[in-house]
């Protein structure tokens, strides 16, 4: 028994899209019905993290399979949610729990004020007994402003909500050393550490075809998850009750070390960067050896496109990311700025620019 399993009190469950529908696209009951007991009957509390609006929207709008037009997928989204929330609303009741969706977008987990409501809508389901079922907002979601795949977003909402595990389930039983079907490979039950796995090939595709995860995104999530101290569980959708009874099925990733700061950990890992601030020597050893804000006067330059409170990449004079935070100012703000002192900006153009361009709490060093 893996006892780190059995002791967890609040678990994150990630379902693929392959392990809920069938192959032209509709909800499976039998399996929606196989993981909904699996969690209703587990002492702890479950976050899900369920893929698959797009792949149930396919056949009611008549389409043959997944689209590439991302106006495409959001309509199929926006009709396969409701299904799909059907399905775990009448499979949950029937073992008295009651389930809430949570339909999250990048915005929500990397601005403040934001995440701060994230956390507590998260927080107030799992206090009342409800089943928080999250998923990427599809519908809304831009090519820009996407999490990307729901492994990915199953490592962050884990962080967010201060879980014990991580439990991703798909249409594969384990990481292998190589193609599962071939006689050479074997089956990786136990990761110590990322270099465990040099040489593994993880690159193959999913059978199905239906979500837009695959090995390599697992494994990714897995190296979120556990650099934020939490354990992860690879293994098939069939092995549920198995993984959360802590019977040794599928690969176990080992923590790599204690969690940081739960939104500094998002921001690091959640966001993409509108732009870049390039930083001189001084600032450079200022943010990263003494963990200082950003002041205009370190700034020898700006790149890109950003407003006030969006991500960007703090990059030394050879363009390497050092640190990434949310910044204070516009971009069209930011070159009448630069080299200057706060306190000389504040004499010229008035308090309100004697603040940091980036301030240390939203900061986070790469």
């Amino acid at each position: 028994m893996r006892e780190q399993v059995t002791e967890a009190r609040r678990i994150v469950v990630k379902i693929g899209s392959s392990s809920l529908t069938t192959t032209d696209g509709g909800l499976a009951a039998d399996r929606v019905d196989a993981l909904v007991e699996a969690l209703a009957t587990s002492p702890a509390e479950v976050v899900l993290v369920s893929s698959g609006a797009i792949a149930a929207g396919l056949a009611p709008l008549g389409l043959p399979r997944r689209p590439r037009d991302l106006a495409t997928q959001q309509a199929a989204a926006s009709v396969g949610q409701g299904l799909l929330m059907r399905a775990y609303n009448d499979a949950f009741a029937r073992h008295a729990r009651v389930v809430g969706q949570v339909l999250l977008t990048v915005d929500d987990v990397t601005r403040r004020a934001h995440y701060r409501n994230a956390y507590r809508t998260l927080r107030r389901l799992l206090d009342l007994k409800a089943i928080p079922i999250v998923n990427e907002n599809d519908t809304v979601a831009t090519q820009e402003i996407r999490f990307g795949d729901n492994d990915r977003l199953a490592a962050l909402v884990a962080a967010l909500v201060d879980a014990d595990l991580l439990v991703l389930l798909s249409d594969v039983d384990g990481l292998y050393t190589g193609d599962p079907s071939l006689p050479t490979s074997r089956a990786i039950t136990d990761v110590h550490s990322f270099a465990d796995l040099d040489g593994v090939d993880i690159r193959r595709p999913g059978r199905a075809g239906l979500g837009t995860g695959g090995m390599v995104t697992k494994v990714e999530a897995a190296r979120i998850a556990t650099t934020s101290g939490i354990p992860v569980v690879l293994a098939a959708a069939p092995q549920a009750a198995d993984v959360l009874t802590g019977r040794p099925v599928g690969t176990f990733f080992h923590r790599q070390r204690q969690r940081p700061q739960a939104r500094l950990f998002w921001l690091a890992h959640a966001t993409t960067p509108r732009g870049r601030l390039i930083l001189d020597a001084g600032a450079v050893r200022a943010v990263v050896s003494r963990h200082a804000s950003l002041l205009p006067a370190g700034i020898t330059a700006v790149d890109g496109r950003f407003a006030a409170g969006d991500p960007v990449d703090l990059v030394d004079a050879g363009g390497v990311p050092v640190a990434r935070g949310l910044v204070n100012y516009d971009a069209v703000e930011l070159p009448p700025l630069l080299g200057r002192s706060t306190s000389d900006l504040a004499a010229e153009l008035g308090p309100a620019y004697e603040r940091e361009v980036v301030h240390r709490d939203d900061l986070v060093l790469l």
